[in-house]
């Protein structure tokens, strides 16, 4: 994808002067918790998560700590792209519940001190939307122009691109005799940003949900909104289509589109913004999240879960283990380049990723607990805004399926088809490329015990449960004081209590280190030291002379000596503090 300058040397004295006068937000100071609905908790019986089962685990959650949930979406949907696919944006799903419900949700999440972020959905919609039913009916509709529609070219389509799901991004309608352009699933059609008349309605819906009470938005893709209206051909780098990146993903008019929505809706409540912005540079991270921007108050890059194998051919399918100092590089990079310029959202796992500790930790039963709690440590140390994906805190684990037949996901299954058929993949290959990176690793149902159904449902999930969930489950790690659930717990206290671990500057050490990702953190008086081994062998690290004799915070393998030289066990974390 698109890729930022390196900036290599130390911060800047600008930034002390700057750090001092960072402005202070609730957000910035909040835990962000993530559930993917479907997949949560079912409270009855029928196989899906809902939200009567969200207010059920509430006091879970308060007893984790985080004070956010952002939600992924509950509104009405065929489940095409499991809700990412809206059909109304004023209904709630009707398997997840009722209004009633979420208004009890709401109500029940705020009495203890939890804030709730809706997953809002506004590149596309469902081509059962209301809007695109009209729009498809002739060329003459009043709702025509809220979708993108053009003319075929030589009888075929209007151009190369294909879609993120695999196939053309364009697909046609015989009754008009044109294509429509939907950059995901042909049943999710991309709308047409263009007409103003789609941003008021847009912008009507956003402060109805705001009126509801609602704490804010995480923008699906909305960096795409916004699209060369040339619509050039696309390179076509791998497979069989042309990329539609450069005219689609942070597009001509999409800064002035959300200044706008800024000025309409957000800037009227008291609410956080994160956008999914895959492919931001560092330069257009502060565009979109500038303290100053008038636009969302952080976003998601995606560089360092994107860096697919220079030997990949196809992008993210690939058996290829991640590259652990291009994955520090990044993250340092985003921590020096954004820092008193812009906010970071913090992650590692997503309901569109692999699960972080099988990725870029361990998952062998010797080293998962160790290299889950690491991981946790370097992600929660760094200046940013945390955010936990369901089961994250319990350390949960691809699922590793092996028939085709096991996932839902309609990425995998498409992709699958398309590269076996032909014949750019072997079947085989592919179904291993699918266990380590499919999306439904982060889509098994969550693990609340250890029984059959890991007390997710009384019914047929549906999808397969992981049968780990017999080892890793919530019950068995309430009663465990040293579980991950509750090294989770006592890093989000940490981050509560101590002001420097979210406002304070940051720095890397060991930058060309091939084990360690260590780095400190100074506010005033104050200074704070990580330092965390990312490797299965031992590592050596020489302890900074100004930390000895140092308070440590916490530390995932009991260690007492902080000293000079130490050595690091397989996948040790550390955090001093003085």
């Amino acid at each position: 994808m698109y890729r930022a300058r390196m900036f290599c040397g130390k911060i800047n004295i600008e930034y002390q002067e700057d750090s001092q006068e960072m402005k202070k937000n609730w957000w910035k100071e909040s835990i962000v918790y993530q559930i993917y609905p479907k997949s949560f908790n079912d409270s009855n019986g029928d196989g899906i998560g809902d939200i009567r089962g969200i207010i059920e685990k509430l006091d879970y959650l308060k007893e984790l700590g985080v004070n956010v949930l952002w939600i992924s979406p509950m509104l009405e949907s065929p489940q095409d792209d499991n809700g990412y696919d809206i059909s109304d944006y004023r209904r709630i799903y009707k398997d997840y519940g009722t209004m009633q419900d979420y208004e009890e949700l709401l109500f029940q999440a705020h009495e203890r001190g939890i804030k709730v972020l809706m997953d809002l959905v506004v590149n596309h919609t469902s081509d059962e939307h209301q809007w695109f039913l009209e729009s498809k009916k002739s060329k003459d509709n009043p709702y025509r122009d809220y979708y993108i529609w053009k003319n075929p070219v030589n009888g075929k389509e209007p151009n190369n691109w294909g879609g993120a799901f695999g196939g053309s991004a364009w697909e046609y309608d015989n009754e008009t005799q044109m294509y429509y352009l939907h950059l995901f699933s042909k049943k999710q059609p991309d709308l047409n940003w263009e007409n103003e008349k789609v941003r008021q309605e847009v912008y009507d819906m956003m402060k109805f949900w705001c009126d509801k009470g609602i704490d804010g938005f995480r923008m699906d893709v909305i960096s795409m909104i916004s699209k060369d209206q040339a619509f050039p051909d696309g390179e076509v780098k791998s497979g069989l289509y042309g990329d539609f990146g450069p005219y689609s993903v942070h597009g001509p008019r999409v800064h002035e589109f959300l200044q706008e929505m800024n000025r309409e809706v957000l800037s009227k409540y008291d609410i956080m913004t994160v956008g999914e912005t895959s492919g931001v540079t560092i330069e257009e991270a502060q565009k979109y999240a500038g303290e100053d921007s008038g636009e969302l108050n952080m976003v998601f890059q995606f560089e360092h879960v994107e860096d697919a194998s220079p030997h990949a051919e196809f992008g993210k399918w690939t058996t290829d283990r991640y590259d652990f100092k291009a994955f520090k590089k990044t993250m340092i990079k985003w921590q020096e380049e954004l820092q008193g310029k812009a906010w970071n959202s913090l992650f590692l796992g997503n309901h569109d990723q692999p699960r972080s500790v099988s990725r870029f930790g361990n998952d062998n039963p010797a080293y998962r607990e160790t290299s889950a709690k690491m991981l946790a440590t370097c992600l929660h140390m760094m200046q940013g805004t945390p955010y936990v994906y369901q089961g994250e805190e319990l350390g949960m684990t691809n699922a590793y399926f092996h028939k085709l037949e096991d996932y839902k996901d309609i990425e995998s299954i498409q992709y699958y088809t398309e590269l076996t058929d032909a014949g750019l993949m072997e079947p085989d290959y592919m179904m291993k490329c699918l266990m380590l990176r499919s999306r439904d690793n982060a889509r098994t149902p969550m693990q609340w015990d250890g029984s059959e159904k890991a007390g997710f449902t009384d019914g047929e999930p549906w999808i397969k449960i992981n049968p780990n969930c017999k080892e890793i489950n919530a019950a068995s790690q309430l009663d465990d004081p040293d579980s991950i659930f509750h090294y989770y717990q006592k890093l989000i206290a940490l981050r509560k209590e101590k002001e420097i671990i979210v406002y304070g500057e940051f720095e890397p050490l060991c930058r060309e280190d091939d084990q360690i990702f260590a780095y400190t953190r100074k506010l005033d008086e104050e200074r704070l030291l990580t330092v965390c081994n990312f490797s299965e062998q031992s590592a050596e690290f020489e302890v900074p002379a100004e930390f000895e004799g140092s308070r440590c915070l916490i530390t995932n393998l009991d260690r007492k000596v902080f000293a000079g030289k130490v050595v690091l066990k397989p996948y040790e974390a550390f955090v001093l503090y003085k």
